[in-house]
């Protein structure tokens, strides 16, 4: 298991609203009671935060907001002592404009790291030099006055986009990783990665004719040049060389496309690629058992036979997995995400069930949000506070946190929730717990079985292990069917509270049954 921390969100230690290093330090017990195994922290390098960290002014170092490198070190000495391991955030796509290497390629034409960057003249027409367009709206092209040139943005005007094809770039970018695995760190998530590499030439991408206004500007074209580009996968190759070095390491490769193109990510057995390319399907289709379980199946189906699957409930840039589906079906979704084949992803505060967060609009920070407010994909909604007691400012900081908390903070937090044995912070744990005793929840086969309308079901198996998952998508009563020949020997755990079973689940049900070959 994968616990993602957002650091100014986690746990402030110095009464200045935002999280830290010494903060998630001093939180590290409760995720080793929690269950789980690694830790992924998004970015803390120094950065002048418009897009909160993604916009890196130096790749190898640590910004004071958050600590310094000392206390970078103290942190991961204090992960490994409790057996855990840390992956830190690698943003290769784009730097920020203030970063040293920017403030140079922008100075003159003829500076030696102008090629590091991707820089052109107008179009004929005297425009940006082709239609891209940024993910957060409009152009993704900014003009420079003092070079006359356009720089390119995937994201923020101030996000400029490296050029890979410059060796020189390449070679720096993995100094940064050598950096890091030096340092001990366990391995990093790539910051999509998909974008790293663009069409020679940067033709113009195709319009969508699908597009409609209420979805964001950059689906107006499909990213046909822009991103997922052949050479990315050599690049991705490299990356895994190097970490292949230092031992133990993972890659977790943050690529949203579809199946066929996803599993080409895994690389080959001889050019190994990423260890995992992030599976965010979970996060994105409707909650409903017909349609999971033609998505599990596909998935499964399309990776190559030495991938490894993974599964990703909920993040810092989504809408919270409890406001996407209701509190009664995130304890359902808590069973699906643990019981799967696969490296399960939690991000911080789902296991207590955070929901839906209003923001005011004086306190939006979401640089996104502000661009394209009336598409309500704000970001800040899932970056607010975790909620640790029901003290002032519910045991975060002494001082008014950076984001508002969630309004049901006094009784949705940990400590209440820790007190509660029927709460969604236990089950998340007794899940894991579960987990990590029963090897077949870990490795075993998967196969999706039958069942009724509303119910996913499917089995595990490993060695002598036969288990079946039953999960009820809905607030009606529907039937538990058994595999032919067999017959429940234990139930090790549910959603609900214990119940004799009687042949059916009961509304927002899930089961997790032993079963053994009826005699």
């Amino acid at each position: 298991m994968i616990y993602q921390i957002y650091p100014r969100s986690f746990q402030d230690s110095n009464d200045d609203g935002v999280g830290d290093l010494a903060g998630v330090e001093s939180r590290l017990d409760y995720l080793v009671e929690l269950g789980i195994d690694a830790i992924w922290l998004s970015p803390m390098y120094p950065s002048p935060m418009a897009d909160f960290g993604y916009d890196v002014a130096d790749y190898c170092d640590v910004d004071p907001l958050f600590g310094d490198l000392a206390g970078f070190d103290r942190l991961l000495t204090a992960v490994h002592a409790r057996g855990l391991r840390l992956l830190l955030d690698f943003v290769p796509n784009h730097s920020s404009d203030q970063h040293p290497w920017f403030v140079e390629s922008r100075a003159s034409r003829e500076n030696p790291k102008r090629d590091w960057y991707l820089w052109r003249d107008p179009s004929p027409e005297g425009g940006p030099p082709n239609n891209w367009i940024s993910d957060f709206g409009g152009s993704s092209w900014e003009w420079d006055e003092t070079t006359g040139q356009y720089y390119l943005h995937a994201f923020l005007a101030s996000q400029p986009d490296l050029n890979w094809r410059n060796p020189q770039v390449k070679e720096a970018m993995m100094q940064v990783l050598r950096f890091w695995l030096d340092r001990g760190v366990d391995g990093f998530r790539i910051d999509v990665l998909w974008h790293i590499i663009k069409a020679k030439g940067l033709p113009d991408n195709p319009i969508n004719a699908d597009w409609t206004p209420d979805v964001t500007q950059r689906d107006r074209l499909i990213q046909l040049h822009s991103t997922d580009q052949p050479e990315s996968h050599g690049i991705a190759a490299e990356f895994r060389a190097l970490a292949d070095c230092y031992g133990d390491r993972v890659l977790i490769g943050e690529i949203c496309l579809p199946n066929d193109r996803l599993s080409r990510w895994y690389g080959t057995p001889a050019r190994p690629q990423v260890h995992l390319p992030f599976n965010f399907q979970l996060m994105e289709i409707a909650w409903d058992a017909a349609v999971l379980r033609r998505t599990i199946a596909a998935y499964e189906a399309s990776l190559p036979s030495f991938g490894w699957p993974n599964w990703v409930m909920g993040s810092h840039d989504a809408p919270r997995l409890a406001a996407r589906i209701g509190e009664a079906q995130a304890r359902v979704a808590a069973m699906l995400l643990l019981t799967l084949r696969g490296t399960p992803t939690l991000y911080q505060g789902d296991e207590v069930g955070i929901g839906e967060v209003r923001i005011p609009p004086d306190r939006v920070r979401d640089p996104q949000d502000l661009r394209q407010p009336d598409l309500g994909i704000g970001r800040d909604r899932s970056r607010t506070p975790m909620p640790w007691d029901a003290s002032a400012h519910a045991g975060f900081s002494t001082a008014d946190p950076w984001l508002p908390l969630h309004e049901d903070w006094r009784v949705r937090n940990m400590a209440a929730q820790d007190r509660d044995a029927s709460s969604l912070l236990s089950l998340y744990r007794s899940l894991l717990a579960l987990r990590r005793s029963h090897e077949t929840l870990a490795v075993g086969d998967l196969t999706l079985v039958d069942a009724a309308e509303d119910v996913l079901a499917y089995q595990r198996r490993q060695t002598d292990e036969h288990l079946l998952i039953a999960l009820n998508l809905s607030s009606q009563i529907r039937p538990l069917t058994l595999p032919p020949d067999a017959r429940v020997a234990e139930v090790l755990a549910s959603t609900r509270p214990y119940r004799p079973l009687d042949g059916t689940l009961a509304p927002d049900e899930g089961l997790v049954l032993r079963l053994k070959e009826s005699s």
